[in-house]
């Protein structure tokens, strides 16, 4: 996902530990499972192959492993057996609670830094044409040579989410850092998505870690169609009055904008829901526009053919 605006010893040694730590983890592993309950993740529906292998399984495995847990088989249906793959290699207890089975021919890769994008194939969910998501994945993979597939149609990034979580999908392009920390905090919190690059001019303080974009390549083409389409990013979300309106009324307006930024109750109830405030001046608005416009028409074509398929 993408936010606007993710001791060695030698080996005879290693035997002889491994050896002699037998019984202790062995006594620890029968304090931890005794009166536990595993859940066998079940990638398939009811009556098929593969949860007929795997309830088998859970009524007689239990009583080898130390401290007889009960193992509890939960079905978890989705995208092929992707969703029951996804959920157990990123998402379930990381504590030996949790196993599943899921269709042999998957493994998943997950991308967890801007290196692996370029590297492995995945599925990034989109909008329409002319959506952030899209616009984004769509430089990304035309650009950098990201090696992305660009399913779309989904009516928002809500949706895109669950489709995320669902295993429909793999990321999302052009989500608002603002958004994901009012609406989808939880899932980056919890580690269960990877912010892998920033489309943005300055960073965000939380992700001081992840790289612009703008930090991927030394190329001077490829700047140029970056700082054309990331600078809209600079403006987020824009307020705009019609043109040509009186300008006394254009100036309260902007009056206006801009006290309220400033309004205690506003800020107040914004951090409640933990929207980001941080208004940019009518006049920086107007030097980015006017930069826009003064990009030469050859980065313009190109950039335009960036994200188109």
């Amino acid at each position: 996902m993408q936010p606007n605006r993710p001791a060695r010893v030698t080996f005879c040694a290693a035997a002889i530990l491994v050896l002699l730590a037998q019984p202790t983890l062995a006594a620890g592993a029968e304090d931890f499972y005794r009166g536990k309950t595993i859940s066998l993740i079940i990638g398939y529906s009811v009556g098929g192959g593969y949860d007929l292998y795997a309830r088998l399984l859970a009524r007689h495995m239990g009583k080898y492993i130390p401290g007889h847990p009960t193992i509890v088989p939960q079905n978890m249906t989705g995208a092929g057996s992707l969703r029951a793959a996804n959920f157990v290699y990123s998402a379930a207890p990381k504590d030996g609670t949790v196993f599943g089975t899921f269709g042999r021919t998957i493994a998943t890769t997950p991308v967890k830094e801007w290196k692996d994008a370029l590297e492995k194939p995945i599925t990034m969910g989109g909008e329409g044409s002319g959506a952030d998501p899209d616009v984004y994945a769509l430089l990304y993979k035309n650009v950098f040579g990201a090696k992305w597939k660009l399913v779309t149609g989904y009516h928002g990034t809500n949706d895109t989410v669950l489709a995320m979580e669902r295993g429909e999908v793999d990321g999302l392009c052009g989500l608002s850092w603002s958004t994901l920390k009012s609406r989808h905090m939880q899932l980056f919190t919890d580690k269960k998505i990877n912010v892998i690059v920033q489309a943005a001019l300055k960073k965000q303080p939380e992700l001081a870690d992840v790289p612009l974009a703008s930090e991927l390549t030394k190329d001077p083409e490829q700047l140029q169609i970056l700082k054309l389409l990331l600078a809209s990013q600079e403006m987020a979300r824009p307020f705009a009055a019609p043109p040509d309106i009186p300008a006394e009324r254009s100036a309260a307006l902007v009056a206006a904008f801009d006290k309220t930024m400033r309004d205690p109750d506003f800020l107040s109830e914004a951090e409640k829901l933990s929207m980001d405030v941080n208004p940019l001046p009518a006049q920086t608005m107007a030097q980015l526009v006017s930069d826009l416009y003064a990009t030469p028409r050859v980065v313009v074509e190109k950039a335009a053919l960036a994200m188109t398929k």
